[in-house]
């Protein structure tokens, strides 16, 4: 008997598990017929095989403290392979519960199932096989065939709507075991499965038949409660527009009152700018002459200091020409300097490998002698290795030559370097005099200019002075402009006003016919519930064709509850949605019951 791998054994015992959980997940959530809760005990199972799963092959990872072997780390990578996994990493970390990455990884299964896109996501992670090397050993279910037909079989999970409470759940501390007594099955069992199913199927009965008059009821309170607004809001209303009329008179008498004022204020003004108008006039042209020759000393001082400092500028560049050359040769003999050290380190690296080759030959004799057969190859090398010292004692002969060169370069560039010093201190003594004698003219310069800017800060007084009387004279006629102004938004006030009392008017009217149209509805919606206690939601088990089409149901071909007369349709027959006096929403309503409801409204409309 030849002996199987055991981690192939494994893997197809993973497989034959996942597949179990898988379509048993599937039947029993078509069979039980609502969305699933995190309490399913299959649903629970299902993410126990799925963990077992991905933790197959994993690699352990040494960190400071502890050995780490996690399946978050895989997961995490479907973010940056799919970008819409990006939401669910994100939601993940924020949840406050979960502290260990186990935690992260098992919320993060139970919100792809939610999204019911959790084959694509694995599906990603399968195709870049050589990210998953990184976390997986070779033999993992999740690098071989096997991993391809779990993420297969995960696409059937699309049919299942599942609500899962992450928040409160405490995933970091739950124990993973396998229960294989959910897939050993028994007569007790499918007998007790059946009774189990009738009860659910009461039970929802009642509760659709609650849901329906507690809402019948909250509509009716919601419509009273919107009666005695309207009342007390029309009331409202009416004691505004008094409000408002009294406000509209008395503003009225204040406005004929600032137009009597505003008639006295223009008068005034007119006469008070004739008078100032006149001074103006004349002690312009007196600071216009005065100016002129101000204007004409002041530019003769600015040429004389444009021309100065010129020169010193010039100097200055000079200056930092003959520094920077200076730099310039500083670096160049470090550049030098380095290059030498570079060069000699490198000799005695070749003196190294020149003395590891003679060893080498020496071994290789050595071995010559011992060994007969092999002479023909070692010589060969032999030769090689000769070839390589040649090069390298020619590389060393070059490398000297160069090291001479550069020496010989390094004692021409100081003795140029002690040359240009000596220049540069020369220049540098003419230049300090020079600068010395401009200052001396800028300071005389400077002198001169303190009495013009005194003479001229005088003459800029006195033109304040008059400037102020003008903002005065132009501030009282901004605030007759102003007064206008007023006068005229009053007046569109009163014309806004007007119309508001219109729109309040017209608003009045259109609520008492929609009180009458409301009291309507309130009756019609009795008239339903008296009619829809009288409904039986039909049950699952009954029903195996559409009750229109006739078509049998399956997999592929799910069954639909019409929320108007309870009974069970195919998607086809029962694709419409419409908000029955039961729910405000819009809820799903067969073909028939769709057509009468429509037919139901159309004559009720005027």
């Amino acid at each position: 008997m030849a002996t199987k791998d055991p981690t192939a054994v494994e893997r197809a015992n993973l497989l034959n598990m996942a597949k179990l959980s898988i379509k048993g997940l599937i039947e029993s959530a078509l069979s039980f017929g609502r969305t699933l809760d995190s309490d399913y005990p299959p649903l629970q199972q299902f993410f126990v095989v799925m963990e077992h799963c991905l933790k197959h092959g994993l690699k352990v990872r040494k960190s400071f403290l502890s050995y780490n072997k996690t399946i978050w780390g895989p997961l995490e990578l479907v973010e940056k392979l799919y970008p819409e996994a990006e939401e669910i990493g994100a939601s993940v970390r924020d949840l406050p519960g979960l502290k260990t990455p186990l935690g992260r990884a098992r919320a993060w299964l139970r919100l792809a199932l939610m999204q019911k896109k959790m084959a694509d996501y694995l599906r990603c992670l399968i195709i870049q096989r050589e990210l998953l090397s990184e976390f997986y050993e070779y033999h993992a279910l999740m690098m071989e065939e096997e991993g391809a037909v779990i993420v297969g079989l995960l696409v059937g999970l699309n049919v299942i709507d599942a609500n899962l409470c992450v928040k409160g759940e405490d995933l970091d501390s739950q124990v993973g075991v396998i229960d294989f007594s959910m897939y050993l099955k028994n007569e007790e069992d499918v007998g007790n499965k059946e009774r189990n199913v009738q009860i659910a199927a009461i039970l929802d009965q009642k509760n659709y038949v609650e849901e329906l008059n507690r809402q019948l009821n909250s509509t009716v309170s919601s419509l009273h409660s919107r009666v005695d607004s309207l009342e007390k809001s029309n009331t409202k209303l009416i004691e505004e527009l008094a409000i408002a009329k009294n406000n509209i008179i008395k503003l009225q008498e204040e406005n004929h009152q600032l137009r009597n004022e505003n008639k006295l204020i223009l008068m005034k003004t007119q006469q008070h700018l004739e008078v100032t108008k006149v001074d103006v006039d004349a002690e312009l042209q007196t600071y216009k002459h005065s100016r002129q020759e101000l204007d004409e000393m002041y530019n003769e001082a600015r040429r004389q200091l444009r021309d100065e400092s010129q020169l010193r500028q010039d100097v200055e560049n000079e200056l930092a020409v003959q520094v920077s050359m200076k730099h310039e040769i500083e670096l160049a003999m470090k550049l030098l300097e380095k290059d030498i050290h570079e060069k000699q380190d490198t000799l005695i690296g070749l003196r190294q490998q020149l003395e590891e080759v003679k060893a080498i030959n020496i071994e290789m004799y050595q071995k010559l002698q011992g060994s007969e057969d092999g002479l023909k190859e070692k010589n060969e090398i032999i030769a090689r290795l000769e070839e390589k010292t040649n090069k390298i004692t020619v590389a060393m002969r070059q490398l000297e030559q160069r090291l001479q060169q550069a020496e010989k370069a390094q004692m021409e560039a100081e003795d140029e370097d002690k040359k240009y010093l000596q220049e540069c201190q020369s220049k540098s003594d003419s230049l300090q005099k020079q600068i010395s004698q401009k200052e001396k003219q800028l300071v005389q310069l400077e002198t001169d200019l303190k009495i013009e800017k005194e003479w001229r800060q005088t003459l800029q007084e006195d033109l304040q002075k008059e400037k102020d009387a003008l903002s005065h004279l132009r501030n009282e006629t901004q605030q007759i402009v102003s007064l206008k102004k007023e006068f005229l938004n009053l007046q569109d006030e009163n014309q806004q006003l007007k119309k508001i009392y219109h729109e309040q008017e017209q608003a009045l009217q259109e609520l008492g016919n929609k009180l009458s149209e409301s009291k309507l509805k309130i009756e019609d919606i009795k008239e339903a519930n008296k009619a829809l206690q009288g409904l039986v939601w039909l049950k699952d088990k009954e029903a195996t064709h559409c009750k229109l089409c006739e078509k049998e149901f399956s997999l592929s071909k799910r069954k639909h509850h019409c929320r108007n007369c309870g009974e069970i349709f195919c998607n086809a027959c029962s694709d419409n949605e419409l908000p029955l006096p039961s729910s405000p929403k819009p809820v799903r309503v067969c073909d028939s019951c769709h057509a009468l409801l429509i037919q139901r409204c159309s004559s009720n409309l005027p």
